[in-house]
């Protein structure tokens, strides 16, 4: 599924020159995630049926299957998106003279920020995350998303850079960049007032900035 995401954030980018079909498709998968999150947040998750989105939306079962793995899948797709494009940007980014992986992780995550739909799109986000803060299955779901795409972006740089197998400290740093971006999400989703994607890019900024004074952090007494 991650790689429908993947799909999925590319198509957006290049939204105009898609044919009809094409179009549809994704104006299809669109309405089933504005679905669900409305009629999860209005009648709760577990008493909304998949029987229920598909008969809102006119489509089939096995229509909604070939966009979604679950329930769950289609309530966290504005993030799953986000991370699609991050991984879409990470493949063909350019490495910078004297920056960190760490800051090349940052600006390619900023980078797929500002490529996410300006329709709505931060509203999804902020309704997904207040739904998988009450929701276990959400959390249990969106834990398995991250430890896939944790992998996935392991890979990337392991084969673009060549870095050695049990080099600890790729995947280090990627935990790192995901750590900062799970605090970043959760300040932004939570604080008061609308959520806005500038908002949201200064919380990821601010998260990111913190990452090395919290490594030499000291205890009580120091």
């Amino acid at each position: 599924m991650l790689q429908v995401a993947f799909a999925y954030a590319i198509q957006c980018v290049v939204m105009d020159t898609l044919s009809l079909r094409a179009r549809k498709k994704l104006r299809t998968r669109q309405a089933l995630v504005d679905t669900a999150l409305r009629r999860f947040a209005e009648h709760g998750f577990d008493a909304t049926t998949l029987d229920d989105l598909c008969d809102e939306v006119e489509v089939s079962k096995r229509t909604f299957f070939r966009y979604f793995t679950s329930k769950e899948d289609a309530a966290l797709a504005p993030t799953h998106d986000l991370w699609a494009a991050f991984l879409a940007e990470l493949h063909t980014r350019e490495a910078v003279d004297g920056a960190t992986v760490l800051e090349m992780l940052r600006d390619t995550l900023l980078a797929a920020l500002a490529a996410m739909p300006a329709d709505g799109w931060t509203e999804r986000v902020a309704q997904s995350r207040r739904l998988a803060a009450v929701t276990p299955s959400m959390n249990a779901h969106g834990l398995q998303f991250c430890d896939r795409t944790t992998r996935a972006v392991i890979t990337v740089l392991r084969e673009r850079f060549g870095y050695p197998e049990h080099d600890l400290r790729v995947r280090l740093v990627v935990d790192m960049a995901l750590a900062a971006y799970h605090c970043a999400l959760d300040e932004w989703v939570f604080r008061p007032g609308p959520a806005s994607r500038d908002e949201l890019a200064a919380c990821l900024h601010e998260a990111f900035a913190a990452l090395p004074g919290s490594v030499t952090l000291q205890g009580p007494g120091h």
